[in-house]
C-alpha cells in the first residue's frame, strides 16, 4: 500500500524545518516522491532473460521441441530444420512477451528490481532533485535536503558544500533510521519531523543562527 502525506504532516514538517532553522544558519528542504524511477528497464531485463532461459532449455533438450512440433502438427510429418528453428523463435518471443507483459504491474516489478539498483536510483535522483532544487541557493552554502521514496522505502539525505566540509555520511545515520523507522512503520510524516529535528541540531552545532540569516529557501514538505 503506498504510504501518503496528509495535511496535517505537511503542516507538522514545515513547523519542524521553521523551529530547526531558528537553531542555525541551515536550510532544511523535505522532498517527498512516491516513487523514483519506473523500472521499465528491468521488467525489459526480465522478459529478456526468459527469451534466453527458454533458448537454453530448449538447446540443452532438444527432444522437447520435436515433441512440441508434434503436438501441434498431429504427427503429421518428420519435423525439418526450419520448422523447428521457427518453433523456438516462437516459444523465445512468447517468453519475451508474457514475462513483458506481466512486468508492466508495477508492484511485481518493484518486487523483481534488486535492492541494490532501488537505492542507487534513489540516490540519483536525490541528487538531481538537490542540485536543481537546493544547491547553491543559500549564501553560506549550508542547504540539506531530506528525500523520502515512498515505494522504495528509501531515503536520502543531501547536503550542500559548506555541510560536506564539516561532517561525514555517518553523521546522518540517526536521523536515516529515525525516519525510515517511522515509515517503515506507515508514518512517514512522523519519520520526516523527527529526521528534521536530528538534522536541526547536527547544523545547531556547525552552524549556529547568526544575525545576518535569511530564510532563503521556503519551509515546507515538497510532494512530487
Amino acid at each position: 500500500m503506498m504510504l501518503r502525506l496528509s495535511a496535517e504532516d505537511h503542516a507538522r514538517v514545515s513547523a519542524a524545518i521553521a523551529a530547526a532553522e531558528q537553531k542555525s544558519d541551515g536550510e532544511i528542504i523535505a522532498i517527498s516522491a512516491d516513487q523514483s524511477d519506473a523500472y521499465h528497464d528491468v521488467g525489459l531485463h526480465w522478459a529478456v532473460l526468459a527469451m534466453v532461459a527458454a533458448l537454453a532449455f530448449f538447446a540443452a533438450m532438444p527432444q522437447f521441441l520435436t515433441w512440441w512440433y508434434d503436438l501441434f502438427t498431429g504427427w503429421s510429418a518428420e519435423p525439418g530444420l526450419r520448422e523447428l528453428l521457427t518453433l523456438l523463435l516462437f516459444f523465445a518471443l512468447l517468453k519475451f512477451l508474457v514475462v513483458l507483459f506481466l512486468l508492466k504491474w508495477r508492484p511485481l516489478r518493484m518486487l523483481l528490481t534488486p535492492g541494490a539498483t532501488k537505492t542507487r536510483r534513489v540516490r540519483r535522483r536525490a541528487i538531481m532533485l538537490f542540485k536543481t532544487g537546493g544547491e547553491r541557493r543559500t549564501i553560506g552554502r549550508t542547504g540539506i535536503l531530506i528525500y523520502l521514496s515512498m515505494a522504495e522505502h528509501r531515503a536520502e539525505i543531501v547536503a550542500d558544500e559548506a555541510i560536506t566540509k564539516v561532517t561525514t555520511p555517518d553523521t546522518w545515520g540517526e536521523a536515516m533510521t529515525a525516519l525510515l523507522t517511522e515509515v517503515k512503520a506507515g508514518r512517514p510524516g512522523d519519520g520526516i519531523v523527527a529526521a528534521v529535528g536530528i538534522i536541526g541540531d547536527v547544523l545547531a552545532e556547525h552552524f549556529p543562527k547568526s544575525s545576518e540569516d535569511t530564510n532563503e529557501i521556503p519551509d515546507k514538505l515538497i510532494e512530487l
